[in-house]
């Protein structure tokens, strides 16, 4: 049986509705967030790092969004509905599959920490550390995510999804641009349009109704 180690307020929704957009048997085992947004230590028995999301098939436990998605597409998407069809969609869905999280969400995580540090800092030095957060979003952070937001909608405005038709390369990518949007309210039209496009989606609705129940 599969079970979806699934942390609140996490990219867990990614392999949630993975499963409901292959109409796969799975059980789900929920994990709330400790009050200091770290996950709780049972997670620590799922897997070494205490993180999530992780997939149980089995005996095997498998970890981060990419990997457990490419595993769940090549298990059991027996039509290959989910993959791309020509080398040069093959190429997008591997490209998109790594970039989500290993050139996007770095800037936005770097973003959401800045932000916070003037927040855990004594008060004293509050000023400064307000303006050395402010210098680092300003000086690095804002000018390379305006360029990545260029090129997301330069692409979203030539194609409807990632890699060719629906993929899964979508469900990796909707985690990162879900939190660039509400970061930005929603200034960009194309980025907007596919997160419209996919929200419609019944296995997006399905797996969303799903993690409205857990929280």
């Amino acid at each position: 049986m599969l079970t979806l180690h699934h942390l609140e307020q996490s990219r867990s929704f990614r392999i949630l509705w993975a499963l409901e957009e292959l109409g796969l048997e799975y059980q789900i085992q929920f994990y709330k967030r400790l009050p200091n947004f770290a996950g709780p230590p049972e997670l620590l028995a799922v897997h070494p790092l205490g993180k999530a999301p992780v997939l149980t098939d089995d005996d095997q436990s498998i970890a981060e969004s990419a990997v457990i998605l490419e595993y769940l597409q090549e298990q059991f998407d027996e039509s290959g509905q989910f993959a791309p069809k020509t080398p040069i969609d093959r190429q997008q869905y591997r490209y998109w599959m790594h970039y989500a999280e290993g050139s996007l969400m770095p800037l936005l995580v770097m973003q959401l920490v800045m932000s916070n540090v003037p927040k855990h800092v004594p008060w004293l030095i509050k000023p400064i550390a307000q303006k050395i957060s402010d210098g680092v979003k300003a000086g690095f952070v804002q000018a390379r995510l305006k360029d990545h937001i260029a090129f997301l909608e330069h692409y979203l405005s030539a194609h409807d999804y990632f890699a060719g038709q629906f993929s899964f390369a979508d469900i990796q990518m909707s985690f990162p641009l879900q939190a660039l949007q509400s970061r930005t309210q929603g200034r960009y039209p194309h980025i907007q349009a596919f997160l419209q496009r996919i929200s419609s989606r019944p296995a997006f609705q399905r797996a969303q109704q799903k993690e409205q129940a857990l929280n």
